[in-house]
């Protein structure tokens, strides 16, 4: 099957440099790398002039939108597999392609067609204590195979399959009308619920890695769950009935359980701070409807959702 990689680029930097020359190194070939650029003064031409494959397309900051500027990536590509990227990601090694279409090779227990194979997420070398035990309680060694019948054990977890690095069967995902055209956030785990619904399995290939990881301040992460509690709260027949509360305070007690286990203690008081701040940017974000414009503006992340909002 004939891949290209699809990567929405804002100020690239070292890491999308890196994630070039990775992709060059792959031992699955790659037949386009299609980049759609947020802002033409941020892109030098200079830097990347050394990649054969790679196709640039340009839009403006008012253009940008999570879901909307994945469906143009994909509409430029003619490929069997189109691979979304962040421009932070870098494939860990030359396996990382070969090993996502291998995983299109899986069928779900009940003879289920996979739609989509998700990457694990490693934690990079700068990584702090709590958010790299979040990349292994997130992505674990273990590949696994999701359908529909595992939302009633999974919960929210059973839409997880991140665009940090996610293949997709192009024309299947077309067919079931691609990523929502407006959305803060969240766009894969939309897709990955109406996909399952519809029938498909989807894929988590733990050989299937890249390195991306975020040190985020206690402020940042909750712009970032404000951002995502409003996603939720956009798409209530979606998120309603598997709430996400649950998953979180597991993840803080495996978190903090991991942290004394391994005698770092002192790292726990940080996580509670963290946690906090993510859980009241969490459900500021769902109740987004009921706070003033300005209140809105200062906790998202994404301050252009709303100026372009009609």
């Amino acid at each position: 099957m004939t891949v290209d990689v699809l990567i929405p680029v804002y100020k690239p930097g070292r890491k999308f440099s890196r994630l070039l020359a990775m992709l060059e190194k792959q031992e699955y070939p790659v037949r386009k790398i299609i980049v759609v650029n947020t802002e033409k003064s941020y892109w030098r031409d200079e830097g990347f002039s050394g990649i054969p494959n790679l196709e640039v397309h340009h839009i403006t900051k008012e253009e940008f939108d999570h879901g909307r500027t994945r469906n143009l990536l994909m509409s430029y590509s003619q490929a069997d597999i189109g691979v979304c990227m962040t421009d932070d990601a870098v494939p860990a090694d030359e396996k990382l392609i070969g090993n996502l279409v291998k995983g299109f090779e899986q069928t779900g227990p009940g003879g289920e067609t996979v739609i989509e194979v998700y990457a694990r997420q490693l934690a990079d070398k700068d990584c702090e204590l709590a958010e790299r035990h979040t990349r292994l309680f997130n992505y674990p060694e273990e590949s696994r195979m999701k359908t529909w019948d595992d939302v009633g054990k999974l919960g929210i977890k059973a839409y997880f399959a991140s665009n940090v690095c996610c293949a997709y069967r192009r024309e299947l995902f077309l067919a079931q009308g691609g990523f929502v055209k407006r959305t803060i956030f969240n766009e894969d785990m939309i897709f990955a619920a109406g996909a399952l619904k519809a029938g498909y399995g989807i894929y988590y290939a733990a050989d299937a890695r890249v390195v991306h990881s975020h040190n985020y301040s206690c402020l940042e992460q909750l712009h970032r769950n404000f951002d995502l509690g409003v996603s939720q709260a956009e798409y209530p027949e979606i998120f309603d009935s598997v709430p996400a509360e649950g998953e979180g305070i597991r993840l803080v007690k495996d978190t903090a359980a991991w942290l004394v286990r391994t005698g770092h203690v002192l790292a726990v008081p940080g996580l509670v701070a963290k946690s906090g701040c993510k859980y009241a940017g969490y459900r500021l974000g769902k109740v987004y409807k009921h706070l003033p414009k300005p209140a809105v503006l200062w906790l998202t992340m994404n301050k252009n959702y709303w100026r372009n909002d009609k």
